[in-house]
């Protein structure tokens, strides 16, 4: 096996690292957490393709290894909610538990409960000059309740779409292929592979 492509990614959530490890297993790729504690980016962007960039970018920044630097921005927009709570889904409450509470009660009326996580990637080099974007979404709708043990955030609450369960409930294998932050890694990652 050659050597594989180091990727640092601007995240201080290890838990995402071993996610997108995970999903890039197949792949001539490792990724890695950034190797400053310094990493603490202000995501001010107004769209969730700004904020991937402004974070790949401080990650690079930051940074004292590495020649690539990937990020992604990541929320839940719900049709009801006019999109909310979109790039403010990690800021939406103080805890997981708060931010579905939250969400639900901001939901009870609703007839429609259509809803789809998007998830922007971006890919700069050292000197933070992009490389290359992907953006993937995954469709679904609002549940009345949480169901299910695994995935974080969001995931207990969200149907997706044709398959008539929370991706809570979804298996790590089923989640990496369907899900928004799948989508966009896996296209990311066949460009990386024939491309760096």
């Amino acid at each position: 096996m050659e050597n594989k492509i180091k990727i640092v990614v601007g995240t201080s959530n290890p838990h995402k690292i071993k996610e997108l490890n995970e999903i890039a297993k197949d792949y001539n790729v490792e990724f890695m957490l950034p190797s400053s504690e310094n990493f603490d980016p202000v995501e001010n962007g107004e769209t969730f393709e700004q904020n991937a960039e402004i974070k790949a970018k401080e990650a690079a920044r930051v940074s004292s290894t590495g020649e690539f630097f990937l990020a992604d921005d990541s929320g839940l927009c719900v049709n009801f909610l006019n999109g909310a709570p979109g790039i403010h889904s990690a800021r939406y409450e103080t805890t997981p538990e708060k931010r579905i509470q939250k969400l639900l009660s901001n939901m009870e009326k609703a007839e429609n409960r259509e809803a789809h996580f998007v998830c922007a990637l971006c890919l700069v080099d050292k000197s933070g000059k992009i490389l290359h974007r992907e953006e993937g979404k995954v469709y679904g709708k609002i549940a009345l309740e949480p169901k299910g043990k695994g995935g974080f955030g969001y995931d207990p609450v969200f149907i997706v779409k044709n398959i008539n369960k929370t991706m809570a409930e979804l298996t790590e294998d089923e989640k990496n292929t369907l899900s928004h932050r799948g989508q966009a890694l896996s296209n990311m990652l066949k460009w990386v592979q024939t491309k760096l």
